[in-house]
């Protein structure tokens, strides 16, 4: 099984559309089976498609992309968590070709304020894979040392969902660099398993490098985008894509790719 998890920072690249059919043209050509899409933004005054999307939310126009590409295998489940730069519903989603099952949505904050930017939202989807019921999830959580939406509640809002899952995979940017210690990766990592770890083939796995928004200062390296499981499982490969050495640059956060063996 292969799965993507890419933070989009969506509508606000140089160059969107370009960007957008290339990231088509990854996935048509990699096959995900599953693609975790984080900051999904759609603009507030756009026209209604269908349910809650509209004309321009950012995993419409992508399957249509993949659609002009003649795959026309891929279906997506989007909400919304909150709006963003005044002008945005910004939210979460999941791409998948394989059968759905359930979809889901819940606020892993204490404010279930959309107008309020650190109101954060969970994406879930039950699938089949191989006779087998898996569980995705995409997630975008806040930062360790926020005091106004501290991540321990969110991340404990987040593993009360899991518990006494089936095989599970909880994907995206998880704002908490996961080479300091004692701080939100090591707290997810009580309960869940980084497939990085278990990788027999991997890189630096770094999917973020300099300044960006929400880390402003920062002029390290950082591991904030993962691929996580509620089991051990065999995984074959990780690697950060859309990083200029694997496929170009897309977004301000890399994307992560791995290969798992089901």
């Amino acid at each position: 099984m292969k799965i993507l998890t890419l933070n989009c920072h969506s509508w606000q690249e140089d160059k969107q559309l370009e960007k957008i059919k290339y990231i088509a043209k990854n996935i048509n050509k990699n096959n995900y089976d599953v693609i975790a899409l984080q900051e999904v933004s759609q603009k507030i005054t756009s026209k209604v498609v269908y349910e809650n999307i509209k004309e321009d939310n950012f995993a419409l126009v992508l399957q249509k992309e993949l659609e002009k590409l003649g795959n026309f295998n891929y279906n997506f489940f989007w909400d919304m968590c909150h709006i963003g730069y005044d002008i945005y519903e910004e939210g979460l989603c999941l791409m998948t070709k394989l059968p759905i099952h359930k979809k889901e949505s819940f606020f892993i904050t204490n404010s279930n304020d959309y107008n309020f930017w650190k109101t954060r939202k969970i994406v879930k989807l039950k699938v089949s894979y191989e006779g087998e019921e898996i569980s995705f999830y995409s997630c975008h959580l806040g930062w360790w040392h926020d005091e106004e939406e501290p991540f321990i509640n969110q991340a404990d809002k987040l593993l009360e969902n899991i518990k006494e899952e089936n095989r599970t995979f909880i994907m995206g940017d998880f704002n908490n660099n996961a080479n300091i210690k004692n701080e939100g990766y090591d707290y997810l990592c009580k309960n869940l398993v980084d497939t990085y770890s278990l990788a027999i083939n991997k890189d630096d796995g770094v999917t973020v490098e300099g300044n960006i928004a929400g880390w402003d200062y920062n002029n390290e390296k950082l591991r904030l985008d993962l691929i996580l499981s509620n089991k051990k499982v065999e995984v074959l490969s990780s690697n950060v894509i859309f990083n200029n050495i694997n496929k170009d640059i897309v977004s301000d956060h890399y994307g992560v790719e791995v290969e798992v063996k089901i």
